[in-house]
């Protein structure tokens, strides 16, 4: 029985935990068993030659932690650096501004480039600080690639080019939680060292686990790392990778089963596939948007993500109240504004596994929505725009040609 009934079905729209497929539903609804048979090291030994797909990596090592984000960031962090390391870190939202509290915690020298929320990382302060650093005292440079909080996506690849022009060491250190399989992400041809997931996001799985990827060159820097971890050492699960068992410790059976049925999905699908379709998605969100006639939080198109959009609100307005309607009325949840923003945006996710129709029922709730506060907005002028454009560009179904 659910704890609060509405009728039908909750329309999720957060930009994560998102929703589950039924064929991942399905795959998970199974009873324990012994992770020590030979049947789940089997398993897990092709989950972590297939995960590798996702990040577009033939070298990285990946590894499915039963965590959060928040425990993959510090996977990332202790793996790879020692107390007192200099690190070049980007506070562009919420999500960035949590992990460089983990970063304060974990007593590395951290070096904070602030940009305003809805603004992407100032990589000219990049260039600059890189510059100056003939010493190569910077050790990492963390950065989240799709800042959930504002609809912020940074271009990675300019990063990398930056680090390669001043021929610089760091490590690159890179949050993909609400990006990795849904936007363009290249761990190889961006040299990208350590790049982290959480399953509830583009995955379409619940939350649970925390999957990293860490290249070559992270997994040589593990070895001088004197951060203390125990639960996220790496070390451990590469003793277990080379006895054939995989686990250091007790995986999420059911997880593990869902993650091989999401994985089936993408790819039946097709990875490029699927970002195309994320890319729609956050296009028709955005013509949605301006048929309205509110602004999207992000300042400009080049930051524009395709998995969350953070729209704002008129002053005379509380985003919060906007979120609040959406779940008592219509049975539709709505991301919240956080910190800096609370208040004065709410957020559409649309990632995971989603189509433009799903979509559509969304943007006409949030049309409700905006007449119930008081805004003026005309009934089906944001989905009749979102439509238009889909109308246009959705692809016919490849298995069902």
């Amino acid at each position: 029985m659910d704890y609060v009934y509405g009728p039908g079905r909750n329309h999720l729209f957060v930009p994560g935990p998102v929703n589950i497929p039924e064929p991942v539903i399905r795959a998970m609804n199974r009873n324990n068993e012994d992770y020590r048979s030979p049947a789940v090291p089997a398993l897990t030994k092709i989950l972590l030659e297939d995960i590798k797909k996702i990040f577009k990596t033939t070298s990285g090592t990946p590894f499915l932690i039963p965590t959060t984000g928040t425990g993959a960031w510090e996977s990332a962090l202790t793996n790879t650096l020692s107390p007192g390391d200099r690190i070049v870190t980007f506070l562009i939202g919420q999500f960035s501004l949590l992990w460089i509290d983990q970063q304060r915690r974990l007593k590395f020298d951290v070096d904070v480039v602030e940009s305003e929320w809805g603004e992407g990382a100032n990589l000219s302060v990049l260039a600059s600080k890189l510059s100056s650093d003939g010493a190569h005292t910077i050790k990492a440079i963390c950065i989240v690639h799709n800042e959930t909080a504002t609809g912020v996506t940074n271009n990675l690849a300019t990063v990398r080019k930056l680090l390669d022009e001043f021929s610089h060491p760091a490590l690159l250190l890179v949050d993909g939680v609400s990006s990795i399989c849904a936007l363009d992400f290249r761990m190889d041809e961006w040299g990208v060292d350590v790049a982290l997931t959480g399953s509830q996001k583009a995955l379409s799985l619940p939350t649970g686990m925390g999957i990293v990827c860490a290249s070559p060159k992270a997994l040589e820097a593990s070895k001088t790392a004197t951060s203390v971890r125990v639960f996220f050492d790496w070390n451990d699960y590469l003793k277990f990778y080379k006895l054939g068992t995989y686990w250091p410790y007790t995986p999420s059976i059911q997880l593990l089963y869902g993650l091989r049925a999401a994985l089936d999905l993408i790819f039946e699908e097709g990875l490029d596939n699927v970002i195309a379709r994320h890319t729609r998605l956050g296009k028709g969100t955005r013509l949605a948007v301006e048929a309205w006639g509110l602004k999207n939080c992000t300042q400009k198109e080049e930051w524009f993500s395709n998995t969350v959009t953070a729209v704002v609100v008129p002053p005379y307005i509380d985003s919060t109240e906007i979120v609040r309607r959406a779940w008592k009325r219509y049975n539709l949840s709505l991301g919240l504004g956080l910190n800096k923003v609370a208040g004065k945006v709410f957020r559409i996710g649309h990632l995971g596994n989603l189509n433009e129709l799903q979509l559509l029922g969304c943007l006409s709730g949030v049309e409700m929505i905006l007449k119930d506060v008081g805004f003026p907005v005309k009934l089906g002028s944001g989905v009749a725009a979102a439509a238009a454009y889909f109308q246009n560009t959705v692809p016919l179904i490849p298995s069902r040609i």
